[in-house]
């Protein structure tokens, strides 16, 4: 048996009628960029995250990035964001012109740890970025206090966490404004690559698809110096055809995410740890494992396909040398990027390949 890490094709697969449509509307219409398909996604969107407004982006990282901008964060400022995430994160960061500054995770959640996060705080600060990791929420109570309380932009990562909740909301609700990326492996994937903000500012989500249309308010009129960074109709279209079963996704991908948290028993595997407030959507299944090289090569020599999140951290990347970080200085972080292991986890799933994967994990010694 071979398990594949991903698949694509169920849902395709299911949803194979209404993406050929999608593709026909679009290519019928022969109207590419900013059409009827980007606004009524935009609006179906919006709606799903219980906001007012959403902008789409070409991307995921352009989607933090123009928030940002937006928000008006620029050089010398801070951004506190977690020590343990996707780069794309600090990226986002950097691109403005700003610092990011690490605050570790909760090794238990792989989120930011909010009890860490006001002794990061300095009079540089102008925003927190949590980051809901894997598909699991942060807690953010806590983050939102202590933003409120230091007057902080709150900035939701929500790139892999498509419909999660907290406390029975939806992420992407709680912050300022929050980016969402719809890389074609997302939960809500596009085909091809995509993303979007979303808010309750107007004036955010105003300067934002200003930014991201070359900084005009209308044609040929320029107000900021903006990017090129726009939802295409082909994608839009895409996503409102998958967006009308991401319920039933996730839903899947929690039936998966049970059966291994029950049915993986051996002593080695850390698995991971759902707070009370969570409802997650399991983008990613990531466990933990002291010897994870070794687990990794036992599972892939039985055709089950892994993946690392992430094998080297942000502090130890070499973009970022000029921070002048080292080995030691984010130890929950490392620990992580050397135990994490991300086994298959994709809507589509068979229950005997379901099975396979927990069998041969318990069977490793």
């Amino acid at each position: 048996m071979n398990i594949p890490f991903v698949s694509f094709k169920p849902l395709e697969k299911k949803l194979d009628t209404e993406l050929r449509a999608a593709f026909e509307r679009v290519y019928t219409r022969s109207w590419y960029i900013e059409g009827e398909e980007d606004e009524a996604f935009e609006k179906s969107f919006a709606e799903y995250c219980d906001r007012k407004y959403c902008v789409g982006t070409g991307n995921g990282l352009d989607a933090l990035f123009l928030a940002l901008k937006a928000l008006g964060i620029k050089d010398g400022d801070e951004v506190i964001v977690p020590s343990n995430t996707y780069i794309a994160t600090a990226l986002a960061v950097t691109y403005v012109g700003a610092t990011p500054v690490f605050v570790e995770p909760d090794i238990r959640t792989f989120n930011i740890d909010a009890t860490l996060i006001e002794s990061a705080i300095t009079e540089k600060t102008r925003a927190i970025m949590p980051v809901h990791l894997y598909g699991q929420t942060c807690d953010m109570d806590p983050i939102m206090e202590i933003a409120q309380k230091y007057n902080l932009y709150v900035v939701e990562d929500c790139a892999q966490a498509h419909g999660a909740k907290y406390k029975g909301k939806v992420i992407g609700s709680f912050g300022d404004v929050a980016g969402f990326s719809f890389y074609p492996g997302k939960n809500l994937g596009a085909l091809g690559d995509a993303g979007a903000i979303v808010t309750n500012n107007k004036e955010i989500a105003d300067k934002v698809r200003s930014l991201g249309n070359y900084g005009s308010d209308y044609k040929y009129h320029h107000i900021y110096q903006g990017n090129n960074s726009r939802l295409d109709e082909l994608q839009a279209a895409f996503l409102s055809a998958k967006l009308s079963c991401l319920d039933e996704v996730n839903n899947e991908r929690r039936n998966i995410a049970r059966k291994y948290l029950e049915g993986i028993k051996n002593p080695e595997i850390i698995l991971p740890f759902v707070p009370d407030y969570a409802t997650p959507v399991w983008h990613i299944f990531g466990i933990r494992c002291s010897r994870r090289a070794e687990l990794e090569k036992f599972l892939n020599d039985a055709h089950i396909d892994t993946n690392k999140h992430y094998p080297i951290p942000m502090h130890l990347q070499d973009c970022y040398k000029n921070l002048g970080f080292r080995a030691g200085d984010y130890p929950i972080a490392e620990k992580i990027s050397d135990t994490e292991l991300s086994i298959p986890m994709y809507y589509g799933m068979a229950e005997k390949e379901i099975r396979y994967v927990i069998d041969k994990i318990n069977e490793f010694t």
